[in-house]
């Protein structure tokens, strides 16, 4: 039986998506455009988000992780398979 312990928790999450390079002074290219992280990430809604600028527009914003670098933090545990009885 999975429980909820055997999922990291939302702050396990962040510090996993900062390693991954989504942290303060951090440049990134997704969607096609350069951005530079200001913040560390957080929760946001039901994600995860960072603060951004980029070079052409100076104010920030907040851009969402991608659901696909979220699952790979996240490490989905997948139960063994029990050996069958023959």
């Amino acid at each position: 039986m999975i429980s909820p312990s055997d999922f990291p928790s939302a702050s396990e999450i962040c510090a996993h998506v900062k390693h991954l390079g989504y942290a303060i002074s951090m440049h990134l290219r997704l969607y096609g455009e350069e951005f530079e992280v200001v913040s560390d990430p957080f929760v946001e809604a039901d994600g995860i988000a960072v603060r951004v600028t980029t070079e052409s527009n100076s104010s920030i914003r907040i851009l969402r992780i991608p659901m696909t670098v979220l699952q790979s933090a996240k490490g989905r545990r997948v139960r063994p398979l029990l050996p069958s009885s023959v």
